[in-house]
């Protein structure tokens, strides 16, 4: 097979005996074993084998080889969320006295657990700004252990570039981890850059249809195997189910991704001189200030719009209020348009200092473009603001 989306949609989990098209969920907490030998060998490693689903479950499996296939990496691990994906890729590699390099604009959640809990293990930070590669290699200390961003940002959609990223990392032999959810692997594999980790939260794009959590850790065996090793001990375990759900929406990631894309990039152009909005960002427009990292790194531009409102505070309220199809809910990636309000929702949580720098202004609004008809969403966006 050439290609890893065809790849991808192929991998599954071993037929049964009906020879069934679909995999199956296993529904399982434990697995049993032939003889006493059989259970001994795969107890200690010696033979591949599934012990408890806590640790490892088939279809569960089939997940993270697809993503994995998907990703360009050797493997993965599943996680119950995108956040918990997030703290293992933190936990399974840090320890008290390390210091943890971060792009300075990152989810809400994960600024949090960087901030208030990562200093309890004794692990110290440093942000660093997206759009200043000049001034990583500054901020590198003889302790730094792993250089985190995500790309692009949410929710401003500052692209990083991922290639002085790696070459960074490199250099200083320090581990480069990447949260890739607002891009997906349709839109860029930054393990094609040098990144040795990539987090996902699976619920977003992956699942694209706003039904379960689900997270993954990829990358090299190696590495996967300490996050195997954190995971199967503090138990942040994805469940069948959720699993059998994400492995089928892979299955379509990439014409779903496909058709959010072209919705947003319609989007972005309509309304980027509409006279409501000071300023618009999309990565695939010649007007953002990453343009050319964006078309350098990204297959697309993924499908979120940003744009700031000329009003502020209340004329972000009063655009939300003035939606009629458009969701207001505290998720993207949908076959649903959602509209949100950082300042108010993903982001509330920060200063409005550290708000304010990396640009998530009073009036800033965020469109997770769906799948509906581009001019239906147009038109609804344009009553918003109206």
């Amino acid at each position: 097979m050439s290609h890893r989306i065809t790849e991808a949609i192929r991998i599954r989990t071993e037929s049964t005996d009906v020879r069934e098209h679909s995999s199956p969920v296993y529904f399982t907490s434990s697995f049993c074993y032939d003889d006493a030998e059989q259970m001994r060998a795969i107890f200690a490693d010696e033979k591949e084998g599934y012990i408890y689903s806590r640790f490892s479950n088939p279809t569960v499996q089939e997940f993270t080889d697809r993503l994995a296939a998907l990703e360009g990496a050797e493997t993965g691990f599943a996680t119950a969320s995108g956040m918990s994906a997030i703290f293992a890729s933190f936990l399974a590699f840090l320890k008290k006295g390390d210091h943890l390099l971060v792009c300075n604009a990152i989810f809400g959640s994960t600024h949090g657990v960087i901030t208030k809990f990562l200093p309890k293990y004794g692990i110290e930070f440093t942000y660093v700004r997206t759009d200043d590669p000049a001034s990583w290699e500054a901020a590198i200390r003889p302790n730094t252990k792993m250089f985190f961003l995500e790309t692009p940002t949410n929710p401003g959609l500052d692209i990083v570039d991922l290639a002085a990223a790696g070459a960074l990392c490199r250099k200083h032999n320090i581990l480069f981890n990447v949260d890739n959810c607002f891009a997906t692997p349709i839109g860029q594999t930054p393990m094609d850059f040098g990144a040795d980790l990539i987090v996902h939260s699976a619920t977003k794009w992956l699942d694209g249809q706003g039904r379960v959590l689900g997270g993954a850790v990829l990358g090299r065996k190696e590495l996967i195997h300490e996050i195997y090793l954190f995971c199967r001990s503090t138990g942040p375990s994805l469940s069948p189910f959720n699993a059998w759900i994400l492995s089928r929406s892979l299955e379509t990631l990439d014409v779903r991704m496909e058709r959010h894309c072209s919705n947003a990039l319609f989007i972005a152009q309509q309304l980027e001189k509409h006279p409501a909005i000071s300023s618009m960002r999309y990565p695939f427009l010649p007007s953002h200030p990453q343009y050319e990292i964006a078309k350098r790194q990204m297959k697309n531009g993924g499908g979120i719009v940003c744009f700031e409102l000329a009003g502020g505070l209340q004329a972000g309220r009063k655009f939300l209020d003035g939606l009629k199809m458009l969701s207001l809910t505290a998720n993207l990636g949908d076959t649903r348009s959602i509209a949100s309000h950082p300042a108010s929702t993903t982001h509330a949580k920060l200063t409005e200092q550290e708000r304010a720098a990396v640009g998530i202004t009073p009036g800033l609004i965020r469109i997770s473009v769906g799948l509906e008809h581009r001019d239906d969403i147009l038109n609804d966006i344009k009553n918003g603001l109206a």
